[in-house]
């Protein structure tokens, strides 16, 4: 017998999961080493701990072959609607999304994009950064994605996994986002925040636009540190706290003043957010999810 759920996503899409109903639950994860960023081969042994893996990629990629256990999710599922993608998805949609996954509050998720470019990154980044602002403690993701999984030689599966559903309801907190009327605050010089701009330069100096933008250009006072800036020539994000940490202040950041990252829809911003908060250890990191769409829709150029 099997459960079949229907997840009505943004933009009028849906999104249809079958779930056998007679897989026990796993184990819930004993304590370990735990970090942020994991390689492939770390994962195996998190999964027999009871951790969940969740791949981002759509579901044809994901067919073709995915790490054995690891549920598929896709980004869009993730995102807002057409005409503000970076917006948050409501928490009804969250609640639905992770019961079918089987995730609790307690349970370590692992996430795996296709690790073909520092933009997948931010995929996998901007879920990261979801669950996280949603309650769970124990998140990473799998350094250089699904390639390198398959570059190492490990195991792979064309079968769907499916784990024994959750039922626990989650709820996006703020810790860690920025909405339009704090970033307009200051915009104006109410408040002080670095507003760091994660997109390429010809978007951050409106040479070009989102196709869902007002307009082109960036928020007055912003800075540009580029996405891809946090990754190493082989396509993985740098573990170099050091590194990320020179990064910001060269942008400008100092000891104690917040961090606001946007881009386009929040999802290269995203990535900028997970390496300043945390790999670099800086706090106050904030993503303003809706970003330079939403702002440019809200207000005229």
């Amino acid at each position: 017998m099997r459960r079949r759920y229907l997840l009505a996503l943004s933009g009028g899409t849906a999104l249809t999961l079958t779930l056998p109903l007679s897989i026990p639950r796993p184990a819930r994860a004993a304590a370990g080493t735990w970090s942020v960023l994991i390689a492939p081969e770390a994962v195996r042994g998190h999964q027999e701990a009871g951790a969940a893996v969740i791949d981002v990629r759509m579901p044809p990629a994901y067919g073709q072959g995915h790490v054995p256990g690891a549920v598929n999710l896709p980004y869009p599922a993730w995102r807002g609607p057409r005409q503000n993608p970076g917006s948050l998805i409501p928490d009804d949609q969250l609640t639905r999304m992770l019961q079918w996954a089987g995730v609790a509050g307690d349970t370590p998720v692992i996430l795996v994009n296709e690790g073909d470019s520092p933009s997948a990154f931010g995929a996998t980044a901007r879920v990261y950064w979801t669950l996280k602002s949603a309650g769970l403690q124990r998140i990473a993701i799998v350094n250089g994605g699904y390639r390198a999984w398959a570059a190492a030689g490990l195991s792979l599966s064309a079968t769907p996994a499916r784990r024994a559903p959750a039922t626990d309801v989650f709820r996006i907190a703020d810790t860690w986002a920025m909405d339009r009327a704090a970033v307009r605050a200051v915009v104006e010089g109410e408040s002080d925040a670095l507003l760091i701009d994660a997109r390429p330069d010809a978007f951050f100096n409106g040479r070009t636009r989102h196709p869902a933008a007002g307009w082109a250009g960036t928020l007055e006072g912003a800075v540009n540190l580029v996405h891809d800036s946090f990754f190493g020539s082989d396509g993985t994000l740098r573990e170099d706290r050091g590194a990320v940490r020179t990064l910001a202040r060269a942008a400008g950041w100092a000891p104690g003043r917040p961090v606001v990252s946007f881009c386009n829809t929040g999802h290269w911003a995203a990535t900028n957010w997970f390496a300043l908060s945390e790999i670099g250890g800086i706090e106050n990191v904030r993503l303003y999810p809706e970003s330079m769409v939403g702002w440019s829709r809200a207000f005229g150029g």
